[in-house]
């Protein structure tokens, strides 16, 4: 589960306290869990400083927070501030953002040349997958792994993202497939053709962010037509 961590101080040596993080990024490089860091000044008191530091889960912050480095930097911020810096620790229970993000991250990497990559990193490893084209669910890591490479083997593909809208723990996607058929795709040898499929995917997210269930809406006779699918039933 994602973690947040808000540091509030005080200081008037801001610019020190900004070469002081330079100093903890340069030191750090390599060994630091944080994903994401924002730094914020207080409009009606600039001596309020508050940072927002993201990390991957509680326990990945706690390893940061073990790091010599992060120690003595820590040290030395105390020291720029004019009372001991409070810390706030968060367990992200909602993120839409974080969904939103994850789910483009998975049609890019359904897109990726060569081998597909690892997909435990955006996808949960009981994910459910709904394709009213195929008569039974997609369940699994590894089962969804040889669906999507039915479809790779079968076509060079890119998505081109038209909308996304995120609520709650869905993400729904409107996309356009732009592809050329260089495979065989359920008998149909490759024709060489370029083909798009215009398509609405819904995601359902888990806490850490990973896609749990999906639900596939797409013009498949449309593609079946394009590659010449339907030649011998119109004759």
């Amino acid at each position: 589960m994602t973690f947040v961590q808000l540091i509030d101080c005080r200081t008037s040596r801001f610019d020190e306290m900004n070469r002081l993080m330079d100093t903890w990024v340069e030191q750090t490089g390599g060994k630091r869990t944080a994903t994401h860091s924002v730094i914020g000044r207080d409009r009606s008191d600039a001596s309020h400083i508050v940072e927002i530091v993201e990390f991957p889960s509680y326990e990945e912050a706690m390893r940061n927070s073990n790091l010599p480095e992060t120690e003595r930097v820590f040290r030395d911020m105390v020291a720029l501030c004019e009372e001991t810096p409070t810390f706030t620790d968060l367990e992200v229970v909602r993120d839409e953002q974080l969904y939103a993000a994850n789910v483009r991250r998975f049609f890019e990497i359904l897109a990726m040349r060569g081998e597909l990559p690892p997909l435990d990193g955006v996808l949960a490893e009981n994910y459910h997958d709904h394709d009213p084209a195929n008569e039974q669910d997609t369940i699994g890591m590894d089962a969804m792994r040889r669906e999507i490479g039915i479809w790779r083997s079968a076509f060079d593909f890119a998505f081109v993202l038209e909308d996304q809208i995120a609520q709650g723990d869905r993400v729904c996607t409107r996309w356009t497939w732009k592809a050329r058929h260089t495979g065989d795709f359920l008998g149909i040898p490759a024709t060489g053709r370029n083909v798009t499929m215009t398509g609405t995917t819904v995601f359902r997210c888990g806490e850490d962010g990973k896609i749990v269930e999906g639900w596939w809406q797409y013009d498949r006779l449309g593609l079946m037509e394009q590659i010449g699918a339907l030649d011998e039933l119109e004759t």
